[in-house]
């Protein structure tokens, strides 16, 4: 699974003219199933995302994790983080799950996070959504679970 994480003070989701998720200071969290991922990949990706310590200590260092921070997750789907543009001027999207795995392992990869102490927000899947977001000092990171 590929994942970009952002550190918000805010985000939110609307689709359709409806906020369908929101949260406070945290993580905006856009994720990406890809063909060989499995349950397991996107359990093993939500654990090490709940740990990774993005967030200023007393000190100003970056030294707590979302959960120590007590900090929410909205999580959307974007399968264009498999974007491949190799070729061309125009990206191709084939490197990304199909929608019916993709769906499940963003919902596993929710689920998953959620049970881990950290309040998850979701977008819809599949959905035209705008996405709102105040980033946080900024702070953004990538991750790829097929990366060494």
């Amino acid at each position: 699974m590929r994942a970009l994480l952002q550190r918000v003070t805010d985000a939110s989701v609307t689709v359709e003219g409806d906020v369908v998720g929101q949260i406070g200071p945290g993580l905006l969290i856009l994720v990406c199933a890809m063909p060989d991922d499995t349950a397991e990949t996107a359990e093993k990706l939500a654990v090490k995302i709940s740990k990774l310590r993005l967030f200023k200590d007393d000190g100003g260092k970056m030294n707590l994790s979302l959960v120590q921070t007590g900090g929410a997750a909205l999580v959307v789907s974007q399968f264009t983080l498999a974007a491949d543009t190799s070729r061309g001027n125009r990206p191709g999207f084939s490197g990304a799950a199909k929608p019916e795995i993709a769906e499940a392992l963003y919902e596993v990869f929710a689920q998953h996070l959620g049970t881990l102490g950290v309040p998850v927000e979701m977008g819809r899947f599949g959905a035209d959504m705008s996405v709102a977001l105040t980033n946080d000092g900024p702070v953004t990171i990538w991750l790829d679970s097929a990366a060494p």
